[in-house]
């Protein structure tokens, strides 16, 4: 028999499920189904009463109310019209504590960002009130390559392994920050104090990687023939065979050309980020086949390099046909306001939905994740965002947070509510974390 449970009932269930969702998505064995929700799959077309079910942190069901079969001993909450969406992909973040390359060089492929980075952070959970469920966290963009990217699940957890998204191979999956523009811009070499220099330590970078690749081809596994273990060239000619992607840190519309022109010479996949004057060149952009994570702002201020920064601009690269994603550069934009991004790039120009792509599918596509995130849809992970009213109005408000079918915010919770809304406690990294431990231990 179902156990049905009113809206009013929420905070049970919640308690219920924050049960479940301290241990692995796999302990999820009794399927939860959500009922007369609002659906926005971004798959498909929203669904005005609908049906969301998931188990073993899963999606298995998906639709109107009156075509969903819901599994016999599932908890089913009637949650009369609230918006449930895609967890929130966040492209470009650097929550926890970032530490990437340091002065000794700018260009710094082996630095791997997850050495630095502590899970405890208090701006996980300040994502997490935003309704973000997966991050790509990147070292800063005072080098022309800072180090590797990870990325990752906001699951609750005591070490970043646990939040780590793994690729087929078990391996941490991440990209490569790269920045151009006045940023690595320095007057004591070997730093580039030219925009032209700049490129030239690029290419040289490149190169060197590549007679790097061909002395171990030419080696043929004759380890007497290896040259030397480089795991800055080891990383960069995972760049060029197109294993992992660049994340390009760019601005003007010379620098966004010369990233397009270094991408066209080596071949390596790339993502523009920022894209401040893109919209002086959609059609460059969307020949070269590059996809944009754009940053939304209301306020003037920042670099001389971005004065040009238009709130139009995702409106008219998607017009262009370019893939646009949307990020937080948290701090730049607090995670807590990443759909008020979407709301004032659809203000200014971009579709309802492509607003709300630009959120979810296309960040998990730039990713390479999106067959498992960022729709609703049958076999992806239960990632979901439920919300008070439109994402894309002012009034909306976050109230449930799920990663892999475990409830990982939750505003009823007094707790978690601290982080949507700030108050004393809400910075502080390790308090909220040793109210369950008598021994002073993380009990998440």
């Amino acid at each position: 028999m179902l156990k049905y449970l009113s809206f009013s009932a929420t905070l049970a269930m919640s308690v219920a499920a924050m049960l479940v969702c301290v241990e692995p998505a796999q302990a999820q064995e009794r399927p939860i189904a959500y009922t007369h929700a609002r659906l926005i799959p971004i798959s498909s077309a929203e669904i005005e009463e609908g049906t969301i079910v998931f188990h073993k942190g899963k999606i298995v069901a998906i639709g109107p109310n009156e075509k969903v079969e819901i599994p016999d001993g599932a908890f089913v909450q009637d949650v009369q019209g609230r918006y449930i969406m895609p967890g929130l992909v966040d492209t470009h973040n650097h929550i926890g504590g970032i530490g990437g390359g340091d002065g000794s060089s700018p260009t710094q492929p082996d630095v791997r960002i997850y050495d630095s980075l502590n899970c405890l952070d208090s701006g996980f959970r300040r994502a997490r009130a935003g309704g973000l469920t997966t991050l790509n966290i990147m070292p800063g963009s005072g080098h022309l390559l800072s180090g590797q990217t990870v990325y990752v699940k906001l699951r609750r957890s005591k070490t970043i392994e646990d939040m780590m998204v793994r690729d087929a191979e078990g391996k941490p999956m991440g990209g490569m920050k790269m920045a151009n523009g006045t940023n690595s811009i320095r007057d004591n070499p070997p730093w580039p104090g030219t925009r032209g220099k700049s490129a030239a330590l690029v290419r040289k970078m490149f190169i060197d990687a590549q007679e790097y690749g061909e002395k171990i081809k030419r080696a043929a596994g004759d380890e007497s023939k290896l040259p030397p273990r480089d795991i800055a060239k080891d990383a960069l000619l995972e760049v060029l065979s197109g294993k992992r992607l660049v994340h390009h840190h760019t601005h003007r519309h010379d620098d966004i050309m010369t990233v397009l022109r270094l991408k066209e010479e080596f071949g390596f996949r790339c993502v523009l980020h920022h894209t401040s004057e893109a919209w002086k060149l959609p059609a460059e952009i969307a020949k070269a086949g590059v996809g944009c994570s754009i940053i939304v702002l209301d306020s003037p201020g920042g670099k001389l390099e971005a004065k040009n920064k238009k709130l139009e601009t995702g409106g008219i690269l998607e017009k262009a046909g370019v893939k646009v994603a949307i990020h937080t550069d948290d701090w730049i934009t607090d995670s807590r306001f990443f759909l008020r991004c979407a709301a004032l790039a659809h203000r200014a120009g971009m579709s309802r939905a492509g607003a709300l792509k630009a959120l979810t599918i296309n960040g998990a596509e730039m990713l390479d994740m999106g067959d498992r995130i960022g729709t609703l849809e049958v076999g992806k992970d239960a990632d979901f965002v439920m919300m008070e009213n439109d994402p894309l109005s002012v009034y909306c408000k976050v109230t449930e947070t799920w990663i892999e079918g475990n409830l990982v915010w939750n505003r009823l919770n007094e707790e978690d509510r601290l982080y949507a809304v700030g108050g004393f406690g809400a910075g502080d990294d390790t308090t909220p974390y040793l109210c369950c431990a008598p021994e002073g231990g993380d009990d998440e």
